[in-house]
């Protein structure tokens, strides 16, 4: 009799590891799942930001201060008034020149920024060539805005 439960325990055993093992299996696919459903979020995030940025540098090296003022991110028009955003970039931009080249050096997604509130943010960093700065760094920080669009949240060129 004993021998029998001894039997019994061990298929209930064996069944039970490969339940256990199928829940795991399952598991972990829906993991995999969520993580790459995550990367691809990100991805989008980052692609429609890129085109944010892309756009609002554009009023900039146009000279369009106000304008680039006007486009960006709540955030940034409660931070810094439109005269104060014209005559930083008049002091600071319009000295170096005219554009000659941008490259995109990195771009990287993220919820939570040094100074800035919990959101959603692709910190952007171009390799810039200016007609009188030949090699600098602009970093562009669009955000998710209030009304779910991509705005220019920061800028600063080193």
């Amino acid at each position: 009799m004993l021998r029998g439960l001894e039997l019994f325990s061990s298929r209930n055993r064996e069944e039970a590891m490969r339940k256990t093992q199928s829940l795991f299996q399952v598991a972990v696919g829906v993991c995999t799942l969520l993580l790459c459903w995550a990367a691809e979020a990100d991805l989008g995030a980052e692609k429609e930001a890129l085109q944010a940025a892309e756009q609002w540098l554009l009023l900039v090296d146009q000279g369009k201060y106000l304008e680039s003022w006007e486009t960006a991110a709540e955030l940034f028009r409660n931070a810094v008034t439109k005269e104060q955003w014209q005559q930083t970039l008049t002091a600071v931009r319009k000295p170096l020149g005219p554009l000659v080249v941008r490259k995109l050096k990195s771009k990287q997604y993220a919820t939570s920024l040094p100074g800035a509130p919990d959101g959603q943010y692709v910190v952007i960093q171009y390799e810039t060539s200016f007609g009188n700065k030949k090699s600098a760094i602009e970093t562009v920080t669009p955000m998710l805005d209030t009304d779910g669009k991509w705005r220019v949240s920061g800028y600063y060129i080193r």
